[in-house]
């Protein structure tokens, strides 16, 4: 009895690229192409209508983005597994990507050897990255946890600081607010900033309201 194939769907807004795909695809006897899709709502709706076993999505497309359709297929169907092939190797793409529930992340000068490994190892539930995308995860999963470790290490009234910096509130503000000096904020900020490994206040608003130090803008 034959082994049954990996079921694919390809979404590329480019036809170029899901010709390309199609055929290589057609090259391996345990894979098959169940369907295609242009932009990332038919990905979506393909996803849910063909049951495929592998989706290769690219991360920029019309009507709806990868990411945001990636989210969706996983909702869908947690048992799919996505690999994003895409031109993007930047973390802000790579991470949220991979949050969202990506079992690869590939660039598109990957190999089609490289592709066709990462294809059957997602199939039985391995995870498979391009070596660049693996630094890049790696590397922010140490600053994720360095971050953490030096936020243990801030004194109550830095804590309390950078929740009114996360408020938008400038240093007078926060100076009248607290009875300090002007000098003595803007001390307490550049503390907060090395201490987080931070460059600038906005980072510092960011971080402040991921970890619940502040309301978000909108709250």
């Amino acid at each position: 009895m034959p082994e049954p194939r990996i079921r694919i769907l390809v979404a590329d807004d480019h036809a170029i690229v899901r010709e390309g795909l199609r055929a290589l695809i057609g090259t391996e006897p345990g894979l098959e192409l169940v369907g295609e899709a242009a932009d990332g709502e038919e990905a979506v709706i393909k996803a849910r209508l063909l049951q495929p076993d592998v989706v290769l999505l690219d991360l920029v497309m019309p009507r709806k983005d990868g990411l945001a359709a990636l989210g969706e297929i996983v909702r869908d169907k947690p048992s799919v597994r996505v690999v994003v092939l895409t031109s993007f190797a930047e973390a802000d793409r790579v991470i949220p990507a991979i949050k969202a529930g990506a079992a690869g992340y590939l660039l598109k000068d990957s190999s089609p050897q490289d592709l066709l490994r990462a294809i059957h190892d997602v199939s039985v539930g391995e995870a498979s990255l391009h070596p660049a995308i693996a630094r890049k995860v790696i590397d922010e999963m140490h600053r994720q946890q360095t971050t953490q470790n030096a936020a243990e290490t801030l004194t109550p009234r830095e804590t309390e600081i950078l929740g009114l910096v996360a408020q938008g509130r400038t240093n007078q503000d926060i100076a009248g607010r607290l009875s300090l000096s002007e000098r003595t904020v803007r001390t307490h900020v550049s503390n907060i900033l090395a201490k987080l490994h931070l460059s600038n206040r906005t980072q510092a608003a960011a971080y402040a309201i991921q970890e619940g130090l502040a309301p978000a803008p909108d709250d």
